[in-house]
C-alpha cells in the first residue's frame, strides 16, 4: 500500500522550493495511492489537486481545503460522491472512468456556490436513463457536464420533470446495487480460491528434496540440465497464464481493477528477479582493509600523477578529470594519510606515504584543461640550511678584474674640446663690434650683411616745416 507521506509531497513540490505549507498546486498521479490522507493538514492553501490514475476507493480528508478549486480523481475506484461539502471554493470536479453508481450522492454538491463543472464520463451512473436531466436539475449552478455546456432551456425542462426523473434514477440505483453485491461476492470467492492455490503450491514446494532434512550435495551435469529445463518450462507456463489472463474478458468493477494492478506488480517483480539473476549485483567496494589501512581505489578510471615538491615540502596530485565536467560533481576529501575524490558517485582514493596537514591543503582547477591540482603540505616539517655561495675559480677572478678595468677606463675617457662661445646665445648688448672681431653665428645661421651708411646732408639744406613730406 502506497501512502501519502511528507517526503512524497516534498518531492512533488520542487516548483515551490519544496515548501509544502504554501503549496497551491500538487500532482500525485500514477503513484498507486490507496487513500487520501494528510494533505488537508500540510497543504491548507491548495487550489489544484491531481490524484488521477491511482487506487483511491473513497473521497475523504479534503474538507479542510477551503481554497481548493479543481480536484481531479479520474481513473480511480470511487463509487460515491461524498465529503466535499467543506470545499467552499470548489469549481471543477473530474471523476472520469470511476465506479460511481449512486447518482443521488451528488446532492452533497448543492451547497457549493462556485461549483460549475462536473465530469462523470465512464461511470455506471452515466448509463442510467435520465442521467443528464437529473444532474442539471439537481445542481442549479452547473454550467458544464461531461464537457458539454448546459443550456437554460434544457435545465427548465429537466426541472419540470424532476420528480419522475428522480424516481427512475432511484430504481436504477437499486438494481445496480444488487448487481454490485453479486460482483463483490464473486470477487471474494475468486480471491479465496487463488489464496488456496498459492498455499497448495507453497506446500508442494516444501515437500521437494532439500526440505525434508536430507542434504543433496552431489550436483552433476544431469541435475543442472534438469533444473534448466524445468526453469524454461515454468517460464513458458507463466507466459501462457499471463496471456490467458489478459485475453480474458472481465467485469467493470473496482475488484477487477485491483486484480489487474496486482498482476502487473507480480510481472514486474518476476522480471526484476530474472534480471537480478542474470546480472548479480557487484560486491560493495572496499575502501579500507580489515586492519583499517586505506586502500588505493580508482573507480572512475581517471589518470592521475602524484609528485613530491621538495622546496614546498608537500605532495602535488594532478587529477586529470574531464574538461567539461561540472565542478559541483567533484568532491575532494583530504585526510592525514589518504585523499579521496568522488566524481559523479565514483570513488578515487589514494594512500599517502607520509602524513599531510589536511587543514592547510588547497585545491585548484584549470580552466583550460579541467585538471584538478591538490596541494597537500606535509605534517612533518624539514629544517634546511641556507645554500652557501659557490667558490670562484681563478678564471672568474681574472674576468672580474677585466670588468673593473673596463669600467675605470670608461670613467677616465678623454673627450674632445668644444668652443664654449659657439654654444652661447646672441649678446644683444654687443651687437655692433669692432671690425677686427669676427662672431660665429649661432646654430649654423647665415652671417648678417654690413649695415648701410647714410649720406651726409648738403650745406644748403634748410629744414622748412611748411614743405610737405614726399609721398
Amino acid at each position: 500500500m502506497v501512502r501519502i507521506t511528507e517526503d512524497l509531497v516534498r518531492r512533488k513540490s520542487e516548483h515551490n522550493e519544496r515548501e509544502i505549507f504554501s503549496l497551491e498546486e500538487l500532482s500525485l498521479h500514477q503513484e498507486n495511492i490507496e487513500r487520501i490522507e494528510n494533505i488537508d493538514k500540510w497543504c491548507k492553501h491548495l487550489k489544484i489537486l491531481y490524484l488521477q490514475s491511482n487506487l483511491i476507493p473513497k473521497i475523504e480528508n479534503v474538507g479542510r481545503l477551503k481554497q481548493l478549486k479543481y480536484l481531479n480523481l479520474a481513473l480511480n475506484n470511487i463509487e460515491r460522491v461524498e465529503n466535499l461539502e467543506g470545499c467552499e471554493s470548489l469549481e471543477k470536479l473530474d471523476l472520469t472512468v470511476n465506479f460511481v453508481g449512486e447518482l443521488t450522492s451528488i446532492d452533497s454538491l448543492k451547497s457549493l456556490v462556485f461549483f460549475s463543472e462536473l465530469y462523470l464520463t465512464g461511470n455506471p451512473c452515466s448509463q442510467f436513463e435520465g442521467y443528464r436531466d437529473y444532474v442539471i436539475s439537481t445542481l442549479q449552478n452547473l454550467k458544464t457536464l461531461d464537457g458539454t455546456a448546459v443550456e437554460r432551456s434544457e435545465r427548465i425542462i429537466a426541472t419540470q420533470n424532476y420528480g419522475v426523473i428522480r424516481a427512475r434514477i432511484v430504481q436504477q440505483q437499486i438494481e445496480y446495487k444488487k448487481k454490485r453485491d453479486k460482483e463483490r461476492e464473486e470477487a471474494r470467492i475468486a480471491l479465496e480460491k487463488e489464496d488456496q492455490e498459492k498455499e497448495a503450491k507453497k506446500a508442494e514446494a516444501e515437500k521437494k528434496p532439500g526440505f525434508d532434512g536430507t542434504w543433496y550435495t552431489d550436483i552433476n551435469a544431469e541435475d543442472k540440465e534438469k533444473r534448466a529445463k524445468k526453469q524454461t518450462e515454468e517460464a513458458e507456463e507463466e507466459f501462457k497464464k499471463d496471456k490467458e489472463f489478459w485475453d480474458t474478458k472481465s467485469m467493470f468493477s473496482p475488484e477487477e481493477r485491483l486484480k489487474a494492478h496486482k498482476k502487473l506488480e507480480e510481472q514486474k517483480d518476476r522480471d526484476r528477479k530474472r534480471e537480478d539473476a542474470k546480472n548479480p549485483p557487484k560486491p560493495p567496494r572496499r575502501l579500507f582493509a580489515d586492519d583499517g589501512r586505506p586502500l588505493n581505489v580508482n573507480e572512475p578510471k581517471i589518470n592521475f600523477k602524484l609528485t613530491e615538491d621538495e622546496t614546498g615540502n608537500s605532495y602535488l596530485l594532478d587529477y586529470q578529470c574531464y574538461k567539461y565536467l561540472d565542478t559541483s560533481m567533484i568532491d575532494v576529501d583530504v585526510q592525514p594519510n589518504y585523499i579521496r575524490i568522488t566524481t559523479k558517485g565514483k570513488t578515487f582514493q589514494l594512500c599517502l606515504e607520509q602524513e599531510v596537514n589536511a587543514d592547510s591543503s588547497s585545491c585548484q582547477r584549470s580552466l583550460i584543461t579541467g585538471h584538478l591540482l591538490v596541494t597537500m603540505p606535509k605534517a612533518k616539517q624539514i629544517v634546511k640550511s641556507s645554500p652557501k655561495p659557490a667558490k670562484t675559480s681563478n678564471n672568474n677572478k681574472e674576468n672580474e678584474d677585466n670588468e673593473t678595468k673596463t669600467k675605470t677606463n670608461r670613467k677616465n675617457m678623454e673627450k674632445l674640446e668644444v668652443d664654449e662661445s659657439a654654444r652661447k646665445t646672441v649678446d644683444i648688448g654687443n651687437i655692433v663690434k669692432e671690425k677686427g672681431e669676427v662672431t660665429v653665428p649661432p646654430l649654423g645661421s647665415k652671417p648678417l650683411g654690413k649695415k648701410r651708411e647714410e649720406k651726409p646732408l648738403s650745406e644748403n639744406f634748410v629744414d622748412n616745416p611748411d614743405v610737405p613730406p614726399l609721398e
